[in-house]
């Protein structure tokens, strides 16, 4: 659980990663040495993993994105392996007939077809998998919607609002 002041602050550092605490201070009415003890503190708890550019992929020559099912006989090793591919930039485990869900960028349907062939095909214990080309995408974002969690402040005010109606 964060305060209402932790949830702002990770707002503005997910908008950007490369604002500076005297900003987020401004921001937020602290001081930026507070701003800066709390920002440490989300980073120890693991509420803040890291700091990105979000690049364009088709700028760099990652015009093709692809969604990768993945059906396994056996779990062991298969995720550590599909973690590995540079090109893999997102492993799931998922519930149904297929055990991974990948997320892949690559340049284009040829490099498609080599990644599969050479990399992800002759993992042990990979017995197939199923490609989804995506054509257009119209929303991709890192960015959570920190609005609709509750904070502590949240939560008090909802135990005041039943402790008087009791």
């Amino acid at each position: 659980m964060i305060n209402e002041t932790d949830k702002q602050i990770l707002k503005i550092i997910q908008q950007d990663a490369r604002i500076t605490n005297a900003e987020i201070a401004r921001q937020v009415g602290l001081a930026p040495s507070a701003v800066l003890e709390r920002v440490r503190k989300l980073e120890e708890r693991g509420m803040i993993r890291g700091y990105f550019a979000d690049i364009d992929p088709q700028q760099v020559g990652f015009g093709l994105t692809v969604f990768v099912s993945v059906r396994t006989s056996d779990c062991a090793y298969v995720e550590g392996a599909l973690s590995a591919i540079p090109e893999v930039l997102e492993v799931h485990d998922v519930a149904g007939e297929d055990c991974y869900l990948l997320k892949i960028r690559t340049k284009d349907t040829e490099e498609l077809a080599k990644l599969l062939r050479e990399k992800i095909k002759p993992i042990p214990n990979v017995l197939d998998t199923r490609t989804t080309v995506v054509l257009k995408t119209f929303k991709e974002t890192t960015a959570l919607p920190l609005d609709g969690i509750e904070s502590e402040n949240g939560k008090r005010k909802m135990k005041a609002k039943e402790s008087k109606r009791q």
